[in-house]
């Protein structure tokens, strides 16, 4: 039981992992808690359930997953859209924002009302009733131990690892990789020193909506869709952010990791299921009490 727990927890820690990056993005780049972010997540995953039905569904599985090569097309066409809206929301409601010169505050506020419409949005197109992306049988896999994983989410797992090595490859060998970092660190001495901040800032709206929606449509393969499953994970990906260090990617993962595999085994062990946003809630007060700057973190740097 105990080792299921576990191997569920890293599972589902992988997902909260590419959602908690993009957090971490905001609150080091962009500088301020973006609160519609899990629901660009749901955007991304409601997204390829629309595409996925305009271009069909049929086709043969690809070997032992439950979905063939129109998910695959579905995925990619979902990260592309889930991305134009971001930028549109900044361009017309953070960026003019910030030529007013708001306090993070305002911004928060403004993410607060954008995450409302979004969510209204799609409970409005898709009702509030689940769904899958597919009703395909998948028979598990059996590992050492007795733990029983779906192929799904060994592939999910393995896609989340080669994600994550390519953002970091990202982050500290690319010309805007380094740029980036350079406005988490000092956004007004990267300005002097010829980077376009307001490129940057695009570009950071872009990678952490991708991540966004690349880990909402993970979630819908291994679980379901829910119009509020963006809220729903809103505290892990924070807390994931918390945990690791603001600024810190590795971190996001290591926290992301942490939570999912400890809200696996308290909820297997001790506590009912409807407990379970108490742990990542339980999580993030001993985090801001014990080490406010996280695992991982180092003021005002993304690394």
């Amino acid at each position: 039981m105990i080792l299921q727990a576990i191997a569920d927890g890293l599972l589902t820690g992988a997902i909260v992992a590419l959602g908690a990056i993009g957090v971490t993005f905001s609150l080091a780049i962009l500088r301020f808690a973006n609160f519609s972010h899990g629901d660009l997540l749901a955007l991304g995953a409601y997204s390829a359930l629309f595409l996925l039905a305009l271009i069909g569904a049929g086709g043969e599985p690809l070997g032992p997953f439950s979905f063939g090569w129109p998910m695959v097309a579905a995925l990619a066409g979902a990260m592309a859209l889930a991305v134009a809206v971001s930028l549109l929301l900044d361009r017309f409601v953070y960026a003019r924002l910030r030529r007013r010169s708001a306090d993070p505050l305002t911004l928060v506020f403004a993410s607060f009302g954008l995450a409302l419409l979004l969510r209204s949005v799609l409970h409005l197109i898709f009702g509030p009733d689940p769904y899958t992306y597919s009703t395909e049988i998948q028979l598990a896999i059996r590992l050492p131990g007795g733990v029983r994983v779906m192929p799904d989410q060994m592939l999910v797992f393995a896609l989340t690892a080669l994600v994550l090595a390519a953002l970091g490859w990202f982050l500290q060998r690319t010309r805007y990789g380094i740029a980036m970092r350079s406005v988490a660190e000092n956004p007004v001495l990267a300005g002097v020193a010829g980077i376009d901040t307001t490129a940057i800032v695009r570009l950071t709206w872009a990678v952490a909506t991708a991540l966004a929606a690349l880990a909402g449509v993970f979630y819908g393969i291994t679980v379901q869709l829910r119009p509020e499953m963006g809220i729903n994970l809103l505290l892990p990906l924070f807390t994931a952010a918390i945990l690791g260090g603001v600024g810190s990617v590795g971190g996001a993962v290591v926290g992301a990791l942490l939570i999912a595999l400890v809200e696996s085994l308290v909820i297997t062990l001790w506590l009912p299921t409807g407990y379970r946003p108490l742990v990542p809630f339980v999580l993030l007060l001993a985090v801001l009490y014990l080490r406010p700057q996280g695992l991982f973190g180092v003021r005002g740097r993304v690394a």
